[in-house]
């Protein structure tokens, strides 16, 4: 499946490595394209497959758990060489997990953990959840200083480790300052619209929007559509509220450079590229790779030239 038998050691070696890289076939189930940041996952993971010579099998679940589950099942029954998977939620994945397990298919989660045995995945290549609530929020101590400050907070889909992780982390970074306080948090479930629709519950909940002293958004589309809610209801993102979110999206750039956000932790959306390495190696000579690889999670606000931050991102499939 991976190397053929070829004359002589280096000439296998040889054959093993180009076998690696041209004859794979990976499945990769996907949530679905809720978010800027999952279309260019979805984006930069075809092109990394492509550059690898990799056969990509792809199946968007649409944000449902039993889509994912069918898509691997199916994976197992196509007797690819390696499954990608974007778990939707945390739960619920022991069952096929254990069924690749059996086939001696590995598993490779992208940038979202599981509650589940850590033998029935190779490795979870992802950002460390936790540390961007915890930049989100430092950045957000930092900018109010002293000042009593109401933060709406916009959730992701409800179960899925990043919700609940940077929800925590953020909790952890303003926990000893008591003037930074959560009034309301809600689902928007990772997407624009809802983003916009819950942002308006908060603007009327909170004397439209006047007691409300930043916005925090778990992702960087929900914080776009809360944003078009704040100009509506007659107020300035950026200065009547501040605006701080995670995954540096295009569009979240473009409202820094018009000052309608402050603050974005980048979640980067080459998650492939290091699970495709890893990948390999496992293949080559067995040797496992690190249980967990974790990406960069670097801050960005308007003083890090947002209009070329903008250019550099918007041709990866945002």
């Amino acid at each position: 499946m991976i190397c053929k038998l070829a004359l002589g050691v280096s000439m296998m070696a040889l054959t093993c490595s180009t076998a690696m890289a041209a004859n794979l076939t990976v499945g990769f189930s996907q949530i679905g394209s809720e978010s800027g940041w999952r279309a260019a996952e979805t984006s930069v993971t075809k092109m990394e497959a492509e550059k690898r010579g990799i056969t990509l099998k792809f199946a968007d679940a649409q944000q449902k758990q039993e889509n994912q589950i069918k898509a691997i099942r199916g994976f197992i029954a196509q007797g690819v060489d390696a499954i990608l998977v974007a778990p939707v939620v945390a739960t619920g994945w022991e069952a096929v997990l254990n069924e690749a397990k059996e086939a001696k298919i590995p598993v490779i989660l992208l940038d979202r953990g599981i509650d589940a045995p850590q033998d029935l995945y190779l490795t979870s290549v992802a950002s460390d959840q936790v540390k961007e609530g915890r930049v989100a929020g430092d950045w957000l101590v930092k900018a109010v200083g002293d000042k009593a400050c109401k933060v709406v907070e916009l959730q992701g889909t409800v179960g899925s480790t990043p919700a609940i992780n940077r929800k925590k982390g953020f909790e952890e970074a303003i926990a000893k300052h008591p003037n930074i306080t959560i009034v309301r948090s809600q689902t928007g479930d990772f997407t624009r619209a809802k983003g916009k629709e819950v942002m308006e519950g908060f603007l009327k909940a909170e004397n439209g929007g006047k007691d409300i002293c930043a916005m925090y958004a778990h992702n960087d589309d929900m914080a776009v559509g809360g944003i078009q809610a704040i100009k509506d209801a007659g107020l300035k993102p950026g200065k009547d509220i501040k605006v701080v979110s995670i995954d540096g999206v295009p569009d979240i750039f473009s409202a820094m450079a018009a000052g309608e956000a402050n603050a974005s932790v980048e979640l980067t959306p080459n998650m492939a590229g290091p699970a495709f390495d890893a990948l390999a190696a496992y293949l080559k000579d067995g040797k496992k790779p690190e249980k967990f690889i974790i990406t960069e999670s670097k801050l960005y606000t308007p003083a890090d030239d947002p209009k070329g931050e903008y250019e550099r991102r918007k041709g990866l499939g945002y």
